[in-house]
C-alpha cells in the first residue's frame, strides 16, 4: 500500500470517504475509532471503513476464520481492497460469563482447522511487518525460531532472543500447525449485542493453539471459565502453564519493535528465563 494516504479537509482519509460512499451511498460523515478504523452510518445502515498497512491480509484473515464452522464470529467483509477494508458493524453489549464460555469453544473450534504449514497468512501482525513464508525445513521450531529472531534483530535483542531459539526444539510442545487469530489480545475482541465474542484485527497464520491463548493473556487475565470450556473440547497439553511467557515473547517483541521502552526490557526479561 501506498503510505501517502491523502486527507480530506476534515482529517478523513479521501480513501476512507470513497469507500464509505460506494458502501452506502450518499454523504455518510465517518467517525473515527482509533487504529485507521472509521465508523460509517447511512440510511440505518454501519460499517467500519478502515485504512492503513495490511488491510488485504486483515480481510483475508477475517474470511478464513469466518470459514470455520463453529468458529468465533467476525465481521464480514463487504470490500476488501489493497488498501481499503470494508466490512459490517458489531453492536456491542456487556461482557458476559456466556460469551466467554462460548469463546471459550469457539476459540477450541477454529484451532481445529489443520494448516499446510507453519506461517504462511498474513504479512503483518498490527503495524509490525513479518515474514509470511513457511520456513525451511517446515515445522514449528523453524518457523518460531525465524520470526522471533527476525524481530530481535530489529529491537537490538538478538543476543537475549537466541539462547531462547536454541532451545525451541525441546521447549515447544507438540501439535499443529492450525489456524490461529494471531494477535488475540484483548482489544481484538468484541463482546457482541448477542452475547458472542467477535474477532477483529487477524493476523492469522499456521500456528500452535497456545499462541493465541498465551496472547490472550497478555494484556489482562484468561478467566477459568474460558479455559475450562475450551479444555473440554480441545484439552490443552501437560506443562503449558509453564509455556505461557514463552509464547509471549512474540507479540512482546513485536511491541519492542513498535514501542520500544518498557517492552523492550520486559522482552529481554522472558527472553532470558527459556536460556
Amino acid at each position: 500500500m501506498d503510505r501517502r494516504v491523502s486527507h480530506g479537509a476534515a482529517g478523513v482519509p479521501d480513501l476512507v470517504v470513497a469507500a464509505a460512499t460506494r458502501a452506502l451511498g450518499g454523504s455518510p460523515q465517518p467517525r473515527a475509532l482509533g487504529g485507521g478504523a472509521y465508523a460509517v452510518a447511512r440510511s440505518g445502515r454501519q460499517l467500519v471503513v478502515k485504512v492503513g498497512p495490511g488491510v488485504a491480509d486483515e480481510a483475508a484473515g477475517l474470511r478464513a476464520i469466518a470459514a470455520v464452522p463453529g468458529a468465533p464470529p467476525t465481521p464480514e467483509v463487504v470490500h476488501g481492497g489493497p488498501d481499503v477494508l470494508v466490512t459490517t458493524w458489531v453492536e456491542q453489549g456487556p461482557r458476559e460469563a456466556g460469551a466467554e464460555v462460548a469463546l471459550g469453544r469457539a476459540l477450541a473450534t477454529l484451532h481445529g482447522a489443520r494448516q499446510r504449514s507453519w506461517g504462511g497468512g498474513s504479512s503483518w501482525i498490527g503495524r509490525c511487518p513479518v515474514d509470511p513464508r513457511p520456513p525451511e525445513p517446515d515445522d514449528a521450531a523453524s518457523f518460531y525460531g525465524t520470526r522471533l529472531l527476525d524481530l530481535a534483530g530489529r529491537c537490538g535483542l538478538v543476543t537475549a532472543v537466541s539462547a531462547a531459539v536454541e532451545r525451541l526444539e525441546e521447549l515447544l510442545p507438540g501439535g499443529g500447525p492450525v489456524l490461529v487469530h494471531g494477535d488475540l489480545w484483548w482489544g481484538n475482541v468484541l463482546w457482541g449485542a448477542d452475547g458472542r465474542g467477535w474477532l477483529i484485527d487477524p493476523s492469522v497464520h499456521g500456528g500452535h493453539p497456545e499462541e493465541d491463548l498465551a496472547m490472550l493473556g497478555l494484556f489482562g487475565p484468561v478467566p477459568d471459565r474460558l479455559l475450562g470450556a475450551y479444555q473440554e473440547i480441545r484439552p490443552l497439553e501437560a506443562g503449558w502453564q509453564a509455556r505461557v511467557d514463552l509464547w509471549q515473547l512474540y507479540p512482546l517483541l513485536v511491541h519492542a519493535v513498535l514501542f520500544g521502552g518498557t517492552y523492550t526490557a520486559r522482552a529481554r526479561t522472558v527472553a532470558e528465563r527459556y536460556r
